[in-house]
């Protein structure tokens, strides 16, 4: 006789209201506990009549001195906590660079310059179209005009040149956007990890702009896509200690002088996935700033893990006993990766998460080292600490991978999967791309958080948290503009070519 199918508890109404009281109950523990508490201290002053409450009080034996000293004790350890607690940081307003139509590369286009430059390497042209097949680009991601040549001209005058339009574009818009002067900016950063020239990009800009002589400038190089967090958190840290001052931040990546000609699979990547972009990012200390920011820092944390050759070999190509060629993301990055999102998640889980998520993580934790060291280790619901993600754009399997580990939805990926399909991957740039996507889109309220993960070469994890300072109008200008009413599209797995 056929049994009959148990419910699906997990589904379940009643379940879903169990698991929302004792969310409520955990996160709001301190308030219930405290409440009773003060309730019954009210309701024994009150039953006290007005003679035994001014006996109580002459009991104490309290003269002015002992006042007086207790006041100051006060303000003295109010004064010392509202003095170490360190400045806040503010992300005024952000400007990002937008190629011109004319740097667009198509499928049909790039197919066509891959047949042209690899006449005589089947192997490495049929390698790059599978890549580009798989890679959730989209037709209107843009490669510098170095780039458009045949055979490529990856040159230091065009390196210049491509240096010049991102990062002067980006800056001019962000400066004419909030009317300050570029004497008003106080630190600078520039982030580029392939090409760092003599002088640097920070001196360019320096003197592009006219800076003061006394601007504290810093240019960090072969970090790979994390380094844009990497500079946030220097800005923050040197805003800790430079009262009253404007930080500009640069991210970008300049693709000029780093196409890859060879045949070695792994070098070939890049030539398939990255595309022009930069952001410029201005921060601030000061009070005065915090109405018109769009968003305050509340944690920047860093993670380092696995330097070695084996992060840098991020595809391979397998053949089955047909002979059939596949392509997929290795396995040595993959494990890498999980690792330095492991140590991320670590750290930031207890800063931000609620106490309920910490609470069934540490009984998880508990089971597995007393219990059954195989028990599945329970993932926190990091959607209850933060509503918007945005994961670095740097191909379809690792924002996959993210999706599936933290167990996000369709909708929280979907700004990941938009930029890289118009944009491609902009490097560290990418993070800023995700965040205006969610701001065109009209998603961003007043207190909402948005956690920005960043992957690097090394293998690096970054994360940023932002809270929201205010509710962000839909922009009237920046990249997504003229295209944000045709998003979300639908991205096939493979686009046949």
């Amino acid at each position: 006789m056929p049994t009959a199918p148990l419910p699906d508890f997990s589904n379940s109404v009643k379940l879903k209201y169990v698991k929302l009281g004792y969310q409520y109950v955990v996160n709001n523990f301190v308030t219930f506990l405290l409440v009773p508490i003060m309730a019954g201290i009210l309701l024994e002053i009150i039953s006290l009549g007005p003679d035994e409450v001014v006996g109580l009080w002459k009991s104490l034996h309290l003269d002015l001195i002992q006042i007086i000293s207790s006041c100051f004790l006060i303000i003295f350890i109010v004064t010392v906590y509202f003095m170490s607690k360190p400045r806040p940081i503010y992300l005024v307003d952000y400007a990002l660079y937008k190629p011109p139509f004319t740097c667009r590369v198509p499928f049909s286009t790039f197919m066509e310059h891959l047949h042209l430059i690899y006449p005589n390497d089947k192997k490495s042209m049929d390698f790059q179209l599978r890549i580009l097949e798989r890679s959730g680009l989209g037709e209107e991601t843009c490669i510098p005009p170095a780039n458009h040549y045949i055979p490529p001209s990856p040159t230091m005058e065009g390196a210049r040149a491509e240096a010049q339009v991102v990062i002067f574009s980006a800056v001019d818009s962000l400066l004419e956007r909030m009317g300050i002067k570029p004497k008003d900016i106080d630190i600078l950063i520039v982030n580029c990890s392939l090409f760092s020239p003599t002088p640097s990009l920070s001196a360019m800009v320096v003197n592009k702009y006219k800076m003061r002589s006394n601007i504290r400038s810093f240019n960090l190089s072969g970090m790979g896509c994390s380094a844009g967090l990497i500079s946030v958190d220097l800005a923050r840290d040197i805003l800790q200690v430079h009262p009253n001052s404007f930080a500009l931040v640069i991210s970008t990546e300049i693709l000029t002088p780093n196409w890859y000609a060879g045949n070695q699979r792994s070098m070939l990547l890049p030539n398939c996935l990255f595309r022009m972009g930069a952001a410029a990012i201005l921060l601030s200390n000061r009070r005065k700033d915090n109405r018109r920011a769009k968003y305050r820092l509340i944690h920047v944390i860093r993670t380092h893990k696995g330097a070695d050759e084996k992060a840098y070999r991020c595809v391979y190509e397998e053949e089955d006993a047909k002979g059939n060629s596949g392509i997929s993301l290795s396995k040595d990055l993959m494990v890498i990766a999980g690792e330095a999102l492991k140590s991320n998640i670590t750290t930031i889980g207890p800063l931000i998460l609620p106490a309920s998520e910490q609470f069934l993580f540490l009984l998880s934790l508990i089971g597995r080292k007393i219990f059954n060291p195989k028990w599945k280790p329970y993932i926190p619901d990091f959607k209850q600490a933060v509503e918007h993600f945005c994961i670095h754009a740097g191909g379809r399997a690792v924002i996959d991978e993210l999706e599936k580990n933290l167990q996000l939805s369709a909708e929280h990926v979907e700004a990941s999967r938009m930029t890289l399909h118009r944009f491609g991957n902009t490097s560290s740039s990418s993070l800023w791309y995700e965040i205006n996507y969610i701001e065109s889109k009209g998603r961003m309220r007043k207190g909402d958080r948005v956690w920005q993960i960043g992957f690097g070469s090394g293998f690096k994890c970054n994360s940023a948290i932002w809270k929201c300072n205010r509710t962000i109008e839909t922009p009237v200008d920046g990249p997504w503009v003229d295209c944000i009413h045709r998003y979300p599209v639908h991205i096939p797995d493979v686009v046949k070519l």
